[in-house]
């Protein structure tokens, strides 16, 4: 298995932690990893600091899940680790997908 998840539910947000790759492989069980945890209402975080490599799929698997999000008023934030960010960034994604530049930030937002 090329991904692996993992879910909190926390105070303040839904937190979803993911290690190993995010592409065509895994994009599908990433979007279903969430759909079976997400609960509409708390913010939703997506940690990807731990994430080895992704692609075109795994980004397009993030979008999807940032329009649910939006389509729902549930706010979304996504972290990444430097290869992630890059990813990101390569396609100017940043503000879309609410990019923060590591957890503590991301939840010390969620506080303001």
């Amino acid at each position: 298995m090329s991904l692996r998840g993992g879910f909190e539910q926390q105070a303040r947000c839904q937190l979803f932690r993911f290690t190993g790759q995010l592409d065509a492989y895994s994009d599908k069980q990433f979007g279903t990893f969430i759909a079976s945890h997400r609960s509409p209402g708390q913010p939703l975080v997506v940690d990807l600091t731990h994430i080895d490599f992704i692609d075109s799929s795994g980004l397009g698997a993030l979008v999807q899940l940032a329009k649910q999000c939006n389509a729902d008023a549930q706010k979304f934030l996504l972290v990444g680790n430097a290869r992630v960010v890059q990813t990101v960034k390569l396609v100017r994604l940043e503000e879309f997908l609410h990019l923060q530049p590591d957890l503590d930030t991301a939840l010390g937002s969620l506080a303001a």
